[in-house]
C-alpha cells in the first residue's frame, strides 16, 4: 500500500500548490484561474518546471529563475502541510469518495487558516460554499447524515452568533467576526452537531492559550483581537481525526 500513500502525497501536493493560488488571490478577489502564475517580484510568468510542488522550491533553492529574489517559504509549507494531510485524511477515510470529501474539507481549512492569519479576514466563496457542500455532501459522502448535518451548521453558526450578541450587549464592541460565525457553520455542515460542540470547546481552550502565550512573550496585550479562524480550523482537524476517542473520554459516548 506504500505506492498509493506515495501517490497521495503527490497529489495532496499538488492540491497545495493550487491552494498556494487562493491563498494569494482570493483576498485581492482576483481569479484563481487566470492569469497564469508570475513572480510576486518580477512578474515573469512562470513555466510550468517551476511550479512542480515541493521539487521546484528545491532545485530552486527558493529564489525566482529570473530575478533571484527570495520566494516566500510559505508556498512550500502549504504544499508540504497539504501533501501529509491528504495521505493522513484518504489513510483513516479510505481512498474513496468518503475521503475525498473529507481532504476537501481539510483543503478548505488550510486556506481559511493562512489567509485569516495574514489578512483577517474569512473568504464567503469557501465559508457559505462549504456550508451547502457539507450539507449536500452528507447526503451520501460523510459519516454523518443529512439532518446531523443541518443541526451542526445551526448549532455552529448559532452559538456564536450568540455569544458574539452577548459580548456585543456587555461591551459595545465587535469580539466576533462574521466569518468565524459562517466557518463554525461550515464545520458543522460536515462534521455534525455532535461534533461541532467539541471543535468550539477545543478551539476556546486553544485560542486561551495561544493568547496568554502571547502575552507572556510581551507580543500582545490582553486586549488584542486573535483572528480565530486558525482556532477553529485546529480544533476541527483534531476532532476530525480523534473526535470519537474525545469524545469517549470526555464524555463517555
Amino acid at each position: 500500500m506504500e505506492w498509493i500513500n506515495l501517490f497521495t502525497f503527490g497529489l495532496g501536493a499538488l492540491v497545495g500548490s493550487f491552494l498556494n493560488v487562493c491563498i494569494t488571490r482570493l483576498p485581492k478577489e482576483e481569479s484563481i484561474l487566470w492569469p497564469r502564475s508570475h513572480c510576486d517580484h518580477c512578474q515573469k510568468k512562470l513555466a510550468w518546471y517551476d511550479l512542480i510542488p515541493l521539487l521546484s522550491t528545491v532545485l530552486l533553492r527558493g529564489r525566482c529563475r529570473f530575478c533571484q529574489k527570495k520566494i516566500s517559504i510559505e508556498y512550500f509549507i502549504v504544499e508540504l502541510v497539504t501533501a501529509f494531510l491528504a495521505v493522513w485524511t484518504l489513510d483513516q477515510f479510505g481512498f474513496r469518495p468518503q475521503g475525498f470529501a473529507y481532504f476537501l474539507f481539510v483543503a478548505s481549512l488550510i486556506v481559511i487558516t493562512v489567509i485569516d492569519i495574514h489578512h483577517r479576514i474569512i473568504p464567503d466563496v469557501i465559508s457559505l460554499g462549504g456550508i451547502l457542500l457539507g450539507f449536500l455532501l452528507s447526503l451520501h459522502f460523510l459519516e454523518i447524515d443529512y439532518l446531523e448535518s443541518l443541526i451542526g451548521i445551526l448549532a455552529g453558526g448559532g452559538f456564536l452568533l450568540f455569544l458574539a450578541w452577548i459580548y456585543f450587549k456587555f461591551t459595545r464592541r465587535e469580539g466576533m467576526g462574521g466569518g468565524d460565525i459562517k466557518l463554525a457553520a461550515m464545520i458543522g455542515a460536515f462534521l455534525g452537531y455532535k461534533s461541532i460542540l467539541l471543535v468550539l470547546f477545543l478551539s476556546s481552550i486553544l485560542g486561551s492559550f495561544w493568547g496568554l502565550f502571547m502575552v507572556l512573550l510581551k507580543k500582545e496585550s490582553l486586549q488584542a483581537a486573535l483572528p480565530f479562524g486558525p482556532f477553529l480550523a485546529g480544533a476541527a482537524l483534531i476532532t476530525l481525526f480523534y473526535g470519537d476517542l474525545l469524545l469517549y473520554l470526555l464524555l463517555g459516548v
